[in-house]
């Protein structure tokens, strides 16, 4: 699976999980071009996540259940990931 294909499948995921009011993700794959640990076709995410589960969480409690719900695509798919919350 290429970084475009798995967008769609982190969104049916997050989706899944959180209900979110708004769901963005975008590859920042291009600006890591060479780096090491993106050699064997991890890709570069970041979520721009809000859902009305995340009330009242903390910025630490909130990537935890992101990264829970995404932890087996790491790191052969998913090298780096960005989490923003509103």
């Amino acid at each position: 699976m290429n970084t475009i294909d798995r967008i769609p499948f982190i969104k049916q995921r997050l989706q899944a999980a959180f209900s979110p009011i708004r769901l963005e993700v975008q590859d920042d794959s291009a600006k890591h071009k060479g780096h090491a640990g993106s050699q064997g076709g991890a890709g570069h995410y970041t979520i721009f996540i809000e859902a009305d589960c995340f009330k009242g969480k903390s910025r630490v409690a909130i990537h935890r259940e992101i990264y829970q719900v995404l932890n087996d695509m790491i790191p052969e798919q998913i090298h780096a990931l960005q989490i923003k919350n509103t």
